[in-house]
């Protein structure tokens, strides 16, 4: 195995992370340090090449396999400065060290056996979580958690498969106990199943985050409305209706979550070309949202325009009828035609920042109803796998073929093995690491 080598933090900051893994890494630290190298201990001292001395830094030693990657490590602490981070790359590729490619570092640890896929990937989603619900998910699955209940399910149905094979081998002793315990097994094994998989579909928010789109009549209050959820002024708002043309985007988070706001054009018949393309990628907005916002004006008599937009979830995206500027006018009119529609209905206003609070809590409960503070399933694929098993265990439980239940078990196996890695192809696996970022 050869020994590689990459920063680990961004160029340009106070300080620079710079790691290596595999046999060299001990022998280049001393050759290039002249601190003390000791197990996990931090020492200063200067970074040289041959006399020259480069810089003062810090640097720990990791003896394998007490270490992230499972092989000797080593991390060097330098000034940031790109000038410093260069040489110090250039010094380690001139002692024979490779750089590495992305992920490498995680796919040896997984490789070792320091971390399972979903842990490896546990890893790639905490580097990029937005929103701290995000981050929470992710150090759940890094901590081992979702692992532990996916063995669970596994160790269960080797039981089950294990005395489905000795059933088949030596049906007069074993096929009468065997068969009559199996039903119960099985549909435990599937219940935990579908709750893994259920929470990964209600979850999956909290990784990728959320596109929530603000609908409305012109002036209605929709500008407003996402300054006041992002905290500060992205869209322009003016006394005149049609000021917003396209679509406005704005990142925030909404109790943990991470959430993409869509402003957009007023929805009226419009007068010339440029706000009726406006008003049809508001449509098309909402149509691809995760939720809409629907903007009504406290102010204003309902109209059959606003009836239309709070169709409620006939097109499969739920809506929330935010009552806006109820600073002026309560708005009874309006909240009413939201009852008759069974839509949820809240009233706000912008300026005062009155009704904020509860709008975002409103929010945030129907993105991720049944997540909780974090979610153990947040990963398409691993919901995908979850799904597929459970599938396969269905079909165990209706077979009435001693092998046919054999071979639905070792499939949901299988199935499951794809989430820890033990049973993934090598094309998964490159795909994964793939995606991770130099030095992790």
């Amino acid at each position: 195995m050869d020994t590689i080598f990459a920063p680990g933090t961004p160029v340009g900051g106070a300080i620079a992370i710079i790691r290596m893994s595999g046999p060299l890494s001990r022998g280049t630290l001393e050759g290039i340090f002249s601190g003390k190298i000791e197990h996990r201990y931090v020492a200063q001292g200067t970074l040289h090449e041959g006399e020259t001395a480069l810089d003062s830094a810090m640097a720990v030693y990791f003896a394998a396999p007490a270490s992230y990657t499972g092989e000797d490590m080593a991390e060097l602490y330098v000034h940031g400065g790109y000038a410093v981070v260069q040489s110090a790359l250039a010094l380690l590729a001139n002692k024979g060290l490779r750089p590495a490619q992305p992920g490498e570092f995680t796919r040896r640890a997984f490789l070792n056996g320091k971390l399972d896929l979903a842990q490896a990937e546990a890893v790639q989603d905490l580097i990029f979580a937005t929103a701290r619900r995000g981050a929470a998910s992710a150090m759940e699955q890094l901590s081992g958690k979702l692992s532990a209940r996916v063995h669970a399910v596994e160790s269960r149905l080797l039981d089950a498969l294990s005395g489905v094979d000795a059933a088949i081998d030596y049906p007069e002793e074993l096929e009468e106990d065997v068969f009559f315990a199996l039903p119960g097994d099985l549909a435990a094994a599937l219940q935990e199943l579908r709750a893994l998989a259920q929470e990964g579909l209600a979850a999956r928010v909290l990784r990728e985050g959320a596109r929530v789109a603000i609908w409305g009549l012109p002036n209605a209050g929709k500008s407003s409305l996402l300054n006041a959820l992002c905290g500060e002024e992205r869209a322009i708002v003016t006394p005149k209706a049609g000021t917003t043309r396209d679509v406005i985007e704005a990142q925030c988070a909404i109790e943990g979550i991470a959430v993409r706001l869509l402003d957009t054009a007023g929805i009226r018949a419009a007068e010339d070309m440029a706000e009726r393309i406006g008003v049809t990628r508001a449509w098309e907005a909402g149509r691809t949202a995760d939720l809409i916002l629907v903007a009504l004006d406290a102010a204003k008599p309902p109209t059959p325009e606003d009836e239309a937009l709070l169709q409620a979830e006939s097109d499969g995206v739920p809506r929330i009828a935010v009552i806006c500027k109820v600073d002026l006018q309560p708005g009874e009119a309006a909240f009413a035609l939201a009852q008759r529609k069974g839509v949820q209905a809240l009233g706000v206003s912008a300026l005062f920042q009155k009704g904020m609070e509860e709008l975002r809590h409103a929010i945030a409960a129907r993105l991720a109803p049944a997540a909780g503070e974090s979610a153990l399933v947040t990963n398409a694929r691993h919901v995908e796998a979850l799904s597929q098993a459970a599938a396969c265990v269905e079909g165990a439980l209706a077979a009435r073929d001693a092998d046919c239940i054999a071979t639905d078990l070792r499939a949901a196996l299988l199935h499951l093995g794809e989430i820890t890695g033990s049973s993934v192809d090598a094309d998964v696996i490159e795909r994964i690491f793939s995606r991770f970022c130099v030095g992790k």
